[in-house]
């Protein structure tokens, strides 16, 4: 059975695990009404994808 000969140290322990931060979601600005949402994802103020109304989205409700 394999077994390592020494003790790996927090430096290297901590190297190995630097890949797994989590990360922020990337956004994009929606360019009908400028706001900040999800790339790939329609547009939450406005309901616009890909240039096309996809969601109606009724102001006030």
């Amino acid at each position: 059975m394999a077994v390592p000969k020494r003790r790996q140290s927090h430096s290297r322990t901590a190297k190995r695990r630097s890949h797994n931060a989590i990360k922020g979601i990337q956004l994009t600005t929606c360019p009908k009404c400028s706001t900040q949402h999800p790339s790939h994802v329609v547009c939450p103020t406005c309901g616009t994808y890909l240039g096309r109304t996809v969601v109606d989205v009724r102001a006030g409700e």
